[in-house]
C-alpha cells in the first residue's frame, strides 16, 4: 500500500486541533475533506499523531546510565519526575531540566531525558500534571489537563524542580532547561522568574511577556520552525525585549519545517536533518553554560 499523502493543510489542522480549538470530532471531519475518504483520514491521522512504539531511541536499561522515577517537593504539592544520570561520573555535573510537551511525562521525553544523560548531564524529567494526578494514558485527556494548569504555578514547580536537581549528590549545582512546545513556552516563562536558571532552551515555546524579559539572567536558546507561524508570530517582540534588556540569547529558525520537529515519535513533521542539528546546538550550548 502506498504511503499516505500528508499536506500541509493536514499538519495545520492537527497542530490546531491540539493545540488551540478543534475538538477529535471537528478534527476527523476536517481531515476527512481533506484526505478525500474516512479510510485515508483514519490512515494519516496515525502519521500526525505522536506514537509511543518508536520513543525509545536509548532502551530504558542502558547499562551505561541510572535511572529512577522521584518524589520531591513542588511548589505546593508532591511532584513526580524521572531522573537519570550516567552511571561513570569523574567529576560533578551539571543538572537539565528536561520539560515535556502538552501530552504530559510520556515515554518520548522520557527518552530524551536519557539522551541528555548521555550527553553528559543530570536529566530530571519532571511530570508537570502530578498534583492533578499524574500523566494520564489518553492524550487528548492529558492535553486538556494541562490547559486547567496554572501558569504561577507550573513555573513555581519548576524552581523546585531546580533546587532538587541542584542539590542531589554528584550535581555541580549549575542547573539548565530545555522544553518542547508546551514546555519550551514554559522555559521562556520560568527563565523571566528564576535568577537562578544558567541556560534555557525552548524549542517552538511561546514567547513571555515582553515586560517579563527583563527578569530572565540565564542564557536563551530558541529553536523554531519556519513553517509554525502560530508560534512565530511572537519571535520579533520577544527578539526585541531581549536585545532591549541586553540579554544573552541565540534564535535559530529551521526552514521548511513544522512544530514539533524534533518529536521523532511523530513521522508527519519529524525533521530528522533540523532535529539533529536543533540537539547539537543545544548540547553545546549547555556544556558551555553548566559546566
Amino acid at each position: 500500500m502506498d504511503k499516505p499523502h500528508i499536506t500541509q493543510a493536514m499538519i495545520d489542522a492537527y497542530d490546531e486541533y491540539t493545540h488551540l480549538t478543534l475538538d477529535r470530532r471537528r478534527f476527523m471531519e476536517r481531515l476527512t475533506a481533506l484526505a478525500g475518504s474516512g479510510a485515508a483520514a483514519a490512515a494519516i491521522a496515525p502519521l500526525l499523531a505522536a506514537g509511543s512504539a518508536s520513543a525509545e531511541t536509548v532502551a530504558s536499561d542502558d547499562a551505561r546510565l541510572l535511572a529512577k522515577e522521584v518524589v520531591y517537593g513542588g511548589g505546593s504539592g508532591e511532584m513526580k519526575g524521572y531522573l537519570v544520570r550516567p552511571k561513570e561520573m569523574a567529576a560533578p555535573l551539571g543538572g537539565v531540566i528536561v520539560i515535556h510537551e502538552n501530552r504530559g511525562l510520556n515515554a518520548h521525553i522520557r527518552d530524551v531525558a536519557r539522551r541528555m544523560a548521555l550527553e553528559g548531564f543530570i536529566a530530571l524529567a519532571p511530570d508537570f500534571l502530578s498534583l492533578a494526578g499524574g500523566t494520564p494514558d489518553d492524550e487528548d485527556k492529558a492535553r486538556e489537563m494541562i490547559g486547567k494548569l496554572d501558569a504561577a504555578a507550573t513555573v513555581a514547580d519548576a524552581q523546585a524542580s531546580l533546587q532538587f536537581l541542584a542539590g542531589l549528590d554528584g550535581a555541580n549545582g549549575k542547573v539548565g532547561a530545555v522544553g518542547f512546545c508546551w514546555g519550551g513556552g514554559l522555559v521562556n516563562r520560568f527563565a523571566t522568574k528564576s535568577p537562578e536558571l544558567k541556560a534555557g532552551v525552548a524549542y517552538y515555546g511561546a514567547q513571555p511577556p515582553a515586560v517579563d524579559v527583563l527578569g530572565i539572567k540565564a542564557a536563551m536558546l530558541l529553536h523554531y520552525a519556519g513553517l509554525d507561524a502560530r508560534i512565530n508570530a511572537g519571535i520579533d517582540a520577544y527578539r526585541t525585549a531581549l536585545e532591549a534588556n541586553g540579554k544573552t540569547f541565540e534564535i535559530h529558525m529551521y526552514e521548511g519545517v513544522n512544530h514539533a520537529f524534533n518529536n521523532d515519535t511523530s513521522a508527519a513533521r519529524y525533521d530528522k536533518a533540523a532535529a539533529d542539528l536543533a540537539w547539537r546546538r543545544t548540547v553545546d550550548f549547555l556544556k558551555t553554560n553548566l559546566a
